[in-house]
């Protein structure tokens, strides 16, 4: 789309190790807006995109943006109800995987809270493993 937004998905099927590919899963989750995005539809089932603009107190553009993110990495689905999309959480699976996460805080919430490299950027993009790491997947948009 020349001169237009970029797309939030790559044009051609990509080449990721399974530890890139779950490291990308993680870095969904590890976006605070996404995860309060997911912590509200958990609370109340399903939202109105406006509505959740409204409690997180964001834009309407970035919030459909991390929405876009969460609906095309399968952690919520979109239904239409006349005029009004409603969004919710896909299945159980997410739940549990928010759930097992803050149950590995209960121990290690000092650690992770003080950690400086964690959010620090990466130069160049992806880093590469070596030959030793996973095998690789091709991934195709759906």
């Amino acid at each position: 789309m020349p001169g237009g937004r970029p797309s939030i998905v790559e044009p051609e099927p990509v080449v990721l190790a399974d530890t890139e590919l779950l490291a990308r899963l993680f870095r969904t989750l590890g976006d605070a807006t996404r995860l309060r995005i997911i912590e509200l539809l958990l609370e109340e089932g399903e939202l109105h995109q406006m509505e959740i603009v409204r409690r997180l107190g964001a834009t309407q553009a970035r919030v459909s943006e991390h929405m876009a993110c969460l609906v095309w990495c399968g952690f919520v689905e979109v239904r239409t109800q006349g005029r009004r999309a409603l969004y919710r959480v896909t299945s159980k699976r997410v739940q549990t995987l928010v759930a097992k996460a803050k149950q590995f805080l209960l121990q290690n919430d000092a650690q992770i809270a003080t950690c400086r490299r964690i959010d620090e950027p990466r130069n160049g993009g992806a880093k590469t493993l070596g030959a030793r790491s996973t095998r690789s997947r091709v991934i195709n948009g759906r």
